[in-house]
């Protein structure tokens, strides 16, 4: 899958998570994942998240899929990259897993990010299932929020 069809992917389902949060059905012959995946899904994505807090660039960097490690190379790109593009996933004061979607045979795994200031972002992250069946992070994009935290 392309990079471009991800993110427009990501996008999308950005869209339909700052609509009003209603949960909703699977949409027909869309791929259920088990709830022990999105379990394991959401572990990655925590273990990743408390690794970049701590400042463990090689620990969130082994949670990242193959295609991730091979664009930046090294964790301490991995790293930089992060404190750059997405400083909320380590400055958020709180944060919060949504309901994920599998569209279009894609893993999304939402997860809401409250800021010190209580605005409210939404990292989007697109999930891997490797062949020895353990879950990579493959992308994340972060959207804002319609959301402001109390």
């Amino acid at each position: 899958m392309t990079r471009r069809r991800s993110f427009i992917v990501a996008c999308l389902v950005a869209l339909t998570f700052m609509a009003v949060s209603v949960q909703s059905a699977p949409r027909q012959g869309e791929p259920k994942l088990a709830a022990a995946e999105w379990k394991a899904i959401k572990r990655v994505i925590g273990e990743q998240r408390a690794a970049l807090v701590a400042g463990d660039a090689t620990r969130a960097f082994s949670y990242a899929a193959p295609g991730i490690r091979a664009q930046f190379g090294t964790a301490e790109n991995f790293l930089a990259m992060v404190r750059t593009a997405y400083d909320a996933l380590i400055a958020a004061r709180y944060t919060e897993f949504l309901e994920g979607a599998v569209i279009e045979g894609v893993v999304i795994q939402p997860l809401r990010l409250i800021a010190s200031d209580n605005t409210v972002q939404v990292a989007l992250y697109t999930m891997e299932k490797q062949k020895n069946g353990v879950w990579k992070i493959a992308g994340c994009v972060l959207a804002p929020s319609t959301v402001q935290a109390a």
